[in-house]
């Protein structure tokens, strides 16, 4: 039986797995690690951790980079969050052995161009369409110097996207960002985001609160926190939880003297289950579409009645267990009229089917098995 082994590339330290992207890397590699994979992970941080004990459980190897941002960076053609992430020693590591690579984000793939590596078997995880991204935070970003290095990576991204032809696979994270790879580069499959998720959890007919919950490091969270808090200023009866492992300082400023809105930190994704455990709505949304998000997941998983827009959502398979809205009047409406809805055991049950069938961490584990099988056969 051939030993299945596979290297790992991470933009980041996906321990603890706390916010979209790191999230899908972890339990990626847990997934990965649970049907039988040896994984050779390496990873860009800020500062190199001195225990990781949780990986080192489902990793044969684990090794770090930091990822520094200089001042002559700026004048590269490379964007910035690539360039800061170029430690020659990657490289040398990587020649340890001859196994597949997967690349998450084109954010960890400075250096798959290394002669050393042209003959490797290479696909890239794409956590976005990163110049769409950087548009929509730097429309988002008050700021105005943030804002215009922002545009910056825009411009640079959308020049440094044409190595996405170098990958011998793209997994997409959505169906939106599958089409666009399929379009340009006849190269993507899309599988699904790892969310760490075992089950769909059966809950009681009513909760407690509305929930809203993200990384408010990020301008477009903020934004949706802001639009949130002012609808839910319309709603006094109604009591918003703002969850996120960052922001409370920004939260409590805003809402000043409004008891039914509160902000809660997040301590870890067992925290956020039982916060969205005792949610009687979860509230998704975006002011940039990239596809099915996270959140939503985490949401369906976990909570009961499901509020979106359409940024956060394209994949057909979940609109039925889904409230779509786009306007404010509607989300106000919508919040009153499911305030007073019960949660069935029906809605449960669906969500139970449509979920295990294609937002099963294990199964698309295996469909990633499938193809790295196929790549090193042909």
């Amino acid at each position: 039986m051939r030993t299945k082994v596979v290297n790992i590339v991470s933009f980041n330290n996906p321990f603890p797995p706390k916010y979209g992207g790191i999230i899908d890397v972890y339990y990626k590699v847990e997934a990965l690690y649970k049907i039988g994979y040896q994984i050779h992970l390496h990873c860009f941080v800020k500062e190199i951790p001195t225990h990781y004990e949780e990986l080192s459980k489902i990793t044969a190897s684990i090794s770090f980079y930091l990822a520094e941002p200089k001042w002559n960076h700026f004048f590269s053609s490379l964007p910035l969050s690539i360039i800061s992430r170029s430690n020659k020693d990657l490289v040398n590591n990587l020649i340890t052995n001859d196994a597949p690579i997967i690349f998450e984000s084109l954010k960890s793939t400075c250096l798959m161009n290394d002669y050393r590596l042209m003959k490797r078997f290479k696909v890239l995880r794409l956590h976005n369409i990163e110049q769409n991204y950087f548009e929509g935070i730097a429309k988002s970003e008050s700021n105005l110097f943030k804002k215009l290095m922002f545009f910056i990576e825009v411009s640079k991204y959308k020049k440094y996207e044409f190595n996405v032809l170098n990958f011998q696979k793209v997994f997409t994270l959505s169906k939106y960002e599958n089409s666009y790879i399929q379009e340009k580069y006849n190269n993507g499959i899309y599988i699904p985001v790892f969310h760490g998720n075992k089950e769909v959890v059966e809950l009681s007919e009513f909760g407690s609160y509305s929930i809203f919950h993200g990384d408010l490091s990020t301008s477009d969270n903020r934004k949706v926190a802001l639009f949130l808090i002012d609808v839910f200023k319309e709603l006094p009866e109604y009591k918003l939880i703002i969850a996120s492992g960052f922001g409370k300082d920004f939260i409590l400023k805003t809402i000043g003297n409004c008891k039914h809105i509160e902000h809660i930190e997040i301590k870890d994704f067992s925290h956020l289950k039982y916060l969205l455990n005792n949610a009687h709505i979860s509230i998704s949304w975006s002011f940039q579409k990239s596809g099915t998000k996270l959140k939503l997941l985490n949401s369906l998983f976990n909570s009961r009645h499901n509020i979106v827009n359409e940024h956060i959502i394209d994949d057909p398979a979940v609109f039925p267990l889904c409230n779509r809205i786009n306007s404010k009047n509607d989300l106000i409406d919508k919040v009153k009229e499911l305030h007073n809805i019960p949660y069935t055991k029906d809605q449960y049950l669906l969500k139970k089917e449509i979920l295990a069938q294609t937002f099963s961490d294990e199964n698309n584990a295996k469909l990633i098995d499938s193809i790295l099988n196929k790549i090193s056969n042909d």
